[in-house]
């Protein structure tokens, strides 16, 4: 039996209620991340080190809106 290829796997908040919104998944050593309503464009890729750069900056509170 032949498998299909499969393709990243996308997660998305589960308070996304409208739809739009941002989806990110693990592709091998990246995070990628897309827009919900723009699927077709191409994703911004990341390293694991930057990701976790960026968690640990909205963890503390870096991008806040003030």
């Amino acid at each position: 039996m032949i498998k299909k290829a499969e393709g990243p796997r996308w997660r998305r908040s589960r308070q996304c209620a409208s739809g739009a919104c941002v989806e990110v998944a693990k592709a091998g050593d990246e995070v990628l991340i897309r827009d919900s309503k723009n699927r077709h464009v191409t994703p911004l890729a990341f390293s694991r080190a930057e990701w976790d750069a960026f968690v640990a900056g909205v963890k503390a509170g870096d991008f806040g809106f003030e």
